[in-house]
């Protein structure tokens, strides 16, 4: 018998603390610390049959809400949203598949709740952001809304696949979807693609991968050589400075912050970078600018002058990843100049299929997945994706605990340029630290890979009754 969600029973919420031991910069802001929210989620079939599943994220401030508004004041409203959102679960959905109900959750529950929530912002005014005047309201992101709900989405998929007795990338087929991808996802309209009769098992990798190759982030803060340090570093056996990273865990990849805003200090970073990365055997490098550049000369500008004076740093320029404004319906820039030269990856403008069409329609070749924006939305994004033949790669949020392990199996059943980005490690190893004695593979990087040999079972693979993690008291039982 198959199994068929029919309702969520119970959830607990928890808000994990963690602190950087370096600052990640993002965009304007720099984090320090984050929150990560985990979602225990209980639900029965139709048979009454009874599950729990998990679901993580980190709630990253800086990056889902970039904003002049106190950081704290934001924070709590993701907090606050992530309560009225297991209220929201808790209610009677449609029976199914996590992806239908997933789905279901995203187009009919939570526009309207986050509506809701920034009617209220708006109300009641934000406090006024440092150096202001006065108050002034902002109303919080459509991407925050999913980061929030995603560690439920997570959860429901993980829960099904304990029902079903089965990893959850095997429940992706006819066996266990009532509904094709024609149910979710329309084509463009200048394709002859078709989704009737098809699955996203269609677009997975049969064989999914044990061994990626690693991307190490390389922050707009990171001391890059033993001259630059402040004596400020923490001392924790963990390496600080570039050449120790590469020597270290063996990388072969490195994705690199620039500023978007400055041109003189991006291209002198990346030809810094280079320096010391390439004679130590790096291979590839990626340009991450982070949603500052409002104009596609600034990009093409930096790729032809390293084009002409730095060709083989030029040459092992993998892709480009997300340069300009993430709201692409209010910024249509026309990208096609910056894609001619080199691969250009949608990331926080990647919210669903929709906007990844759009962006195929302005230039954008390439598609970041991300966990962070739903198992359900990254599945079918790919779908989406790799039908109209644009590459896929699998960004990080630095993901730790039991967010690094779905964030890690949606690079295994892809097909990504190279490989999956993963820092955890870099900014909070020891959070992560009662995962890793039972996945010691995904926890660190050595040789320039993650190992997932260890994560098995139904659902996610977390062995969490393997795991001796003492969580906090949780901020809500339902």
């Amino acid at each position: 018998m198959i199994p068929r969600l029919h309702r969520v029973t119970s959830l607990k919420l928890y808000f994990i603390p963690a602190q950087t031991r370096m600052p990640l910069k993002f965009g304007s802001e720099t984090l320090t610390s984050t929150t990560c929210l985990r979602v225990g989620m209980g639900v029965v079939d139709e048979k009454n049959h009874y599950a729990e599943g998990w679901g993580e994220t980190p709630l990253s401030v800086q990056w889902v809400w970039p904003s002049r508004i106190p950081y704290e004041w934001r924070h709590q409203t993701l907090k606050q949203f992530c309560r009225e959102l297991a209220t929201a679960w808790m209610k009677p959905q449609a029976l199914g598949h996590p992806l239908e109900v997933g789905y279901d959750f995203q187009q009919h529950f939570l526009a309207p709740l986050l509506s809701d929530l920034n009617t209220r912002v708006l109300r009641e005014s934000a406090p006024a952001a440092p150096g202001s005047k006065q108050a002034f309201p902002e109303p919080m992101p459509w991407l925050a809304a999913l980061v929030c709900n995603s560690a439920f989405d997570i959860a429901l998929h993980d829960a099904f696949g304990q029902l079903a007795g089965r990893p959850v990338y095997d429940t992706y087929g006819p066996e266990f979807l009532e509904r094709d991808l024609a149910r979710f996802l329309e084509p463009a309209q200048d394709s002859s693609i078709s989704f009737a009769g098809q699955y996203p098992s269609d677009y997975l990798i049969k064989k999914p991968i044990r061994q990626l190759i690693a991307w190490h982030l390389v922050g707009g803060l990171d001391p890059l050589e033993q001259a630059e340090l402040t004596g400020a570093e923490p001392d924790d056996g963990h390496p600080i400075v570039l050449s120790d990273w590469i020597r270290r865990d063996g990388l072969k990849c490195l994705k690199i912050k620039l500023r978007g805003n400055d041109s003189a200090w991006d291209l002198s970073r990346l030809v810094r970078i280079s320096k010391i990365a390439l004679p130590m055997g790096v291979e590839w490098l990626t340009a991450d600018f982070n949603c500052t550049v409002q104009e596609a000369k600034y990009v093409n500008d930096i790729l032809d002058q390293l084009r002409l004076d730095y060709p083989q740093v030029y040459d092992r320029l993998l892709y480009v990843e997300q340069p300009f404004p993430y709201d692409l319906e209010q910024h249509r820039i026309d990208v096609k100049s910056v894609s001619d030269r080199k691969p250009l990856f949608l990331d926080e403008s990647a919210h669903d299929w929709r906007m990844i069409r759009l962006g195929r329609e302005l230039g954008w070749t390439g598609v970041a997945l991300k966990t962070c924006k739903t198992q359900t939305g990254a599945i079918l994004s790919a779908c989406w994706a790799r039908a109209h033949r644009m590459q896929l790669m699998v960004q990080d949020l630095t993901n730790p605990m039991l967010a690094q392990i779905s964030h890690l199996l949606l690079a295994s059943h892809m097909q990504t340029i190279m490989g999956v980005e993963t820092n955890s490690m870099q900014f909070y190893p020891e959070v992560s630290a009662p995962e890793a004695k039972i996945h010691p593979g995904i926890y660190q990087r050595r040789h320039g890979i993650v190992d997932l040999s260890s994560i098995r079972g139904p659902g996610f693979g977390y062995r969490l009754k393997e795991i001796e993690r003492k969580l906090p008291e949780p901020a809500l039982v339902l």
